[in-house]
């Protein structure tokens, strides 16, 4: 994705990310998850969604160690994070994107909606149909891949500040 519209994709995200558990009912089924099973859930998906990639096009993965917080509700959070998957030179990311697309169509615990962002690029919006856990992945800067995730919704422990990194 274009660094110039970065900005306006985080917005997009942070928009469907609201909707999405907004949309959710009640998140008491996943409400025993710590802060860090729902951040290992979530990598762990974005590292799954990286291997449906053929490893002959990917040169590197890179998933980022830290991510933020966004509410889920009046008490609970969720984690999101992201990984990049840069991919060899001349290989475009939509056909891949597609896979991706198809793969979670097959599943059925996932609803699947695809949309144009606003550099033009291709995008999947994957969101569980039983919890706030989502994930968008489409191009990012030319030659990459964007894996954005977000958690199902957990509730921190009392005193821990929900702002910065975790």
């Amino acid at each position: 994705m274009n660094r110039k519209y970065q900005p306006l994709f985080l917005l997009a995200a942070s928009i469907w990310l609201l909707t999405a558990c907004a949309a959710e009912g009640s998140t008491d089924d996943v409400s025993e998850l710590t802060w860090q099973e729902a951040k290992a859930e979530a990598q762990a998906m974005e590292l799954r969604i990286a291997s449906m990639i053929p490893s002959s096009v990917i040169l590197s993965i890179d998933q980022h160690e830290k991510g933020g917080l966004f509410r889920c509700n009046d008490t609970q959070h969720t984690w999101t994070g992201t990984t990049i998957v840069t991919l060899t030179a001349g290989t475009s990311a939509e056909p891949l994107v597609k896979t991706v697309e198809s793969k979670f169509r097959e599943r059925g615990d996932f609803s699947v909606s695809t949309r144009r962002d606003i550099a033009d690029a291709y995008e999947v919006q994957i969101a569980s149909t039983s919890t706030a856990e989502g994930y968008i992945v489409g191009e990012g800067t030319p030659g990459t891949i964007w894996i954005d995730s977000w958690s199902p919704c957990f509730t921190l422990p009392d005193g821990v500040y929900p702002g910065g990194d975790f």
